[in-house]
This record gives C-alpha cells, sequence and structure tokens, in this order.
C-alpha cells in the first residue's frame, strides 16, 4: 500500500479566479444530442460553470486517458466561491500540465446550493446521472478506460456509480444500475469521502436525508462495545466489497477536515479511506481542509494516474 503524509506545506490557497465559466463544447452536446442523452441535461446551463469537456472539433486528437471529475454535496462542476469552486482549481492545473478541454469531463448531479446540502443523499436520480456521465464519456471518447477523481459525497455516489447493482429509493423503489463498470476505470481517486458515514451523523441521528439511515451518511449506534448497529444501508452495500471503483483506487484526506470532523474518525475507523484502497495521501494540519484537499492537491491527483 502506498502511504504518504503531509504536513503544513502551504499557508494559503486557492486559483486565481476571473476567468470566464467553461461549459460542455457544441461538438460534445451534439453527440449527446444524437446519442440518447439529452434526458440528462449534463450541459446545466441554468448554472455557471454547470459543466465543462468536450471536443473543440469533431476531429480534435484524444492522446490521454479522459478524466472525470465528480463534486460533492452543495457543489458544482466549476466555480468562482471557496467552498463551491468545483474543479475550477483541478481543472486548470490538468491543463496546466497538458491535458486538453476534450481530456476532462465534469457535470452538475445537485441544486449546486449549499443551504440544500442536509436534503440530498444517495439517490436513484443522482446516481443514474453520475453512472450515464461516465458512460456518456467513454463512447463519446472511445476511450478503453477513464480515470475518476470525485470528492466528499461526490465519492460514495461515484463509487455506487461505478459498482453498479440494486438498490431502494423512496422516490422510484427498487433499482438496479447495470453491472459493474469496474474493468472501464482506470484511475479512481476519492477525497474527503465519508465512506463509512460522518460523525456529524452521530449526534443527529438518521433525521435528515443526508444522515439518513437507507440512503445517507448515517454511521449507526454503538451498544457498549458492540456495533456499530443500524449503519446506511446504502454504505453498507457499498463497502460489503472491495476493488470495484477501478484498477487502482487511492484517497486523499485529513485529519483536519472540518465537515467530516473529529480527526477524520467513525468509530475508530478513517471514513475517507476507501476499503481495500491501494495508498492514500494524508494530510494533518491547514490550509488541508475539506475543500483545500480538492483545491490544493491536483499535482497529486495526477501523480495517481498513472499512464
Amino acid at each position: 500500500m502506498q502511504y504518504r503524509i503531509f504536513g503544513l506545506l502551504l499557508l494559503c490557497c486557492g486559483p486565481a479566479w476571473g476567468q470566464t465559466p467553461p461549459s460542455l463544447s457544441s461538438d460534445f452536446r451534439g453527440w449527446l444530442q444524437q446519442n440518447g442523452y439529452s434526458g440528462y441535461d449534463f450541459a446545466r446551463d441554468d448554472l455557471s460553470g454547470g459543466s465543462f469537456g468536450g471536443r473543440s472539433s469533431g476531429g480534435q486528437a484524444i492522446n490521454r486517458r479522459p478524466v472525470i471529475f465528480v463534486h460533492g454535496n452543495g457543489d458544482r462542476a466549476w466555480g468562482t466561491t471557496f467552498g463551491q469552486s468545483g474543479w475550477r482549481a483541478g481543472r486548470d492545473a490538468f491543463l496546466a500540465a497538458g491535458y486538453s478541454s476534450a481530456e476532462l469531463y465534469a457535470t452538475t448531479w445537485g441544486p449546486a446550493n449549499p443551504a440544500l446540502a442536509s436534503v440530498q443523499y444517495h439517490s436513484y436520480a443522482y446516481l443514474d446521472h453520475t453512472r450515464a456521465f461516465i458512460e456518456a464519456v467513454l463512447a463519446y471518447t472511445g476511450a478503453d478506460k477513464v480515470d475518476v477523481i470525485a470528492h466528499s459525497m461526490g465519492v460514495t455516489l461515484a463509487r455506487k456509480a461505478i459498482k453498479g447493482g440494486s438498490g431502494n429509493d423512496a422516490a422510484v423503489g427498487d433499482y438496479n444500475l447495470g453491472p459493474a463498470l469496474t474493468n472501464r476505470v482506470a484511475t479512481f481517486i476519492g477525497i474527503a469521502g465519508a465512506n463509512v458515514g460522518l460523525a456529524s451523523c452521530y449526534f443527529s441521528g438518521p433525521t435528515t436525508p443526508t444522515c439518513g439511515a437507507t440512503n445517507g451518511f448515517y454511521p449507526g449506534y454503538m451498544a457498549g462495545i458492540w456495533g456499530p448497529y443500524g449503519v446506511s444501508r446504502f454504505l453498507t452495500d457499498l463497502n460489503r466489497s472491495t476493488g470495484f471503483e477501478g484498477a487502482k483506487v487511492y484517497s486523499i484526506w485529513s485529519t483536519v477536515d472540518e465537515v467530516v470532523g473529529f480527526g477524520g474518525l467513525v468509530y475508530g475507523r478513517y471514513t475517507s479511506r476507501i476499503p481495500g484502497q491501494d495508498g492514500e495521501t494524508v494530510y494533518n494540519a491547514a490550509p488541508y481542509g475539506h475543500f483545500n484537499l480538492k483545491d490544493l492537491t491536483a499535482s497529486v491527483q495526477r501523480s495517481y494516474l498513472n499512464p
């Protein structure tokens, strides 16, 4: 297992703002329309920075393995506000490293409203949207495999989208996402995820959709030294097997993550570790909180993406 620990490396943060928001290219939009994906609204033109990716023209070559970015709860594909910056810093860094816009993809899967964060959960709609986007990028680019980089709630959404299989959502009843996409993902990177639940849900209990015991982050409860019991059915299913996220699986996380909280521990386990992962990069000091873990680690993310 690869293991790296970083302390205080940078004192301040963030990308330089002021760019024009990207979006899906005309070529990709046309392809989506022609190939039955128009109902998914991957472009999200209702938002500034609702999406990005695609060839600038039909003949543009794709020389690197495409990267798909999956944002977290309340975030968007690309933004200008701290906590809602999406993959702006990552996209800029990957472009500077030689990737083209035809090799970098993201769509917004939720309302992009932090005030609504507590009512978001691992719904069938979000899972289907994320999975269909992965499938669309694979088909559009003609790539054998893609790399997937996810943040926060996007980690668990993307893991299930790749794992496929069955589930239940009160909004639609029983569902089945289809077979696993494991052999179509080269590298999966989960940043600041909550794979065994959120410590903040200890105290609230399963009282909100985000902390729900069916499709939320409820970590369960202890009976003395026994447990946890009642862990979210979604997380229990997700962690029942390992290695399905891709050929290589890595996590990036911090013990000072203010959203995950409690030093990253949930009942003695580091929740941002992905079961069965191949390696991790861990930070233990500022400025590597929940959002800077995404915005300040593009070089680490790229280092995991072996050709």
